[in-house]
């Protein structure tokens, strides 16, 4: 009887970690599709929010012209689309659609499952709570998510930097919840290798990781303002390192928020910094005898490092074209699972 337990817990066990790492894949799906959502300004091409009824798109002639008039009376139509087709607008209406709808399925996805593991028992003690904190703040973001569109939907066409950024690092924190705790399921604490001390390197990769977070902020608060499409040379802004206009702004806080010239400068030089950072942590790495899971994390962590800097300059020299524009979006989300994940590695193992 004690093994058909025992087996019982690590098929749960395994069951929760795919269901965790399922729900990890789509929202990072999402994240991925909101990027395409802005960068083809569609976020505001559907005016209205119905949680249930929403799931269902307009039916036959009728009611693609209702909603497309529905359209029409706002100032994006007014002042940006004047003149768009209606096989126009619906080009942009499905990609909003899409990225409703993936939402919707998301809470689906993550909603059935809770309860068959709660029915079955196979949810138990600390996971209950954590699993209910993940739902209830699935619920939350997409609240938000239309908070930020209405925003949009007022005599300024453009959603709130704030209100973007925030939906933007809600995602991340949703995600990285569900993914934490799936990896702690996945990886039981150890000792490292030789009993070497390495709370160290710990201590110095969840500070890179706060980095990152920071600086995945910052862009938001670049596409909020559509920085991307100004002070298109790097290293130097308009032949300036420091450019023109930099503190322009009073107060001054309002500088790292509502100032273009900052919000980009801030940006540019947080991504330099991340790099140094991550070089810095592999090279100390490299003193230590670590497990291979948190060695292959350390490599991984400065390749994509790497790779996002280099999509960062290429967005930011081509003008953020849409689809340089999505994979530097997707990479930040990335980039932040690996480092995730490297400091889940070299906690678990110290």
């Amino acid at each position: 009887m004690p093994k058909q337990t025992t087996d019982l817990s690590r098929r749960a066990q395994r069951q929760i970690v795919a269901w965790l790492l399922l729900c990890c894949v789509l929202i990072f799906s999402m994240v991925v599709l909101g990027g395409v959502t802005r960068l083809t300004r569609s976020g505001l091409s559907m005016v209205d929010w119905h949680p249930v009824m929403g799931v269902v798109p307009p039916l036959g002639s009728a009611q693609w012209q209702q909603i497309f008039e529905k359209y029409q009376a706002f100032p994006e139509y007014k002042e940006i689309n004047r003149g768009m087709s209606l096989g126009e607008f619906k080009s942009i209406y499905w990609m909003e659609y899409s990225h409703r709808l993936l939402g919707r399925l998301i809470g689906i996805v993550f909603l059935l499952p809770l309860l068959y593991f709660l029915y079955r028992g196979y949810i138990r003690g600390h996971l209950i709570p954590k699993t209910i904190i993940m739902f209830i703040l699935g619920g939350m973001q997409g609240v938000l998510g239309w908070y930020m569109v209405k925003s949009g939907l007022v005599n300024n066409p453009h959603v709130s930097q704030y209100r973007l950024t925030a939906h933007l690092i809600t995602a991340f924190a949703i995600y990285a919840y569900i993914l934490w705790v799936a990896l702690g399921l996945l990886s039981p604490r150890r000792k490292q290798a030789g009993g070497q001390d390495t709370s160290g390197l710990w201590r110095f990769s969840v500070i890179v990781t706060a980095t990152i977070l920071v600086t995945v902020v910052a862009g938001g608060f670049v596409a909020g303002t559509k920085a991307g499409y100004v002070f298109n040379t790097y290293p130097l802004m308009n032949g300036q390192w420091i450019p023109q206009g930099y503190m322009a702004l009073q107060p001054g806080w309002r500088n790292l928020f509502d100032n273009i010239a900052t919000v980009q400068f801030n940006h540019r030089w947080l991504g330099s910094i991340v790099l140094v950072m991550v070089l810095s942590l592999w090279v100390y790495a490299r003193r230590f005898l670590l497990y291979p899971q948190a060695g292959v994390a350390m490599h991984v962590l400065l390749a994509m490092t790497v790779v996002q800097f280099s999509l960062g300059i290429l967005t930011l020299l081509w003008v953020v074209p849409a689809p340089l524009g999505v994979a530097h979006q997707a990479g930040a989300l990335l980039l932040f699972t690996f480092a995730l994940v490297a400091n889940h590695f070299l906690r678990t193992y110290r």
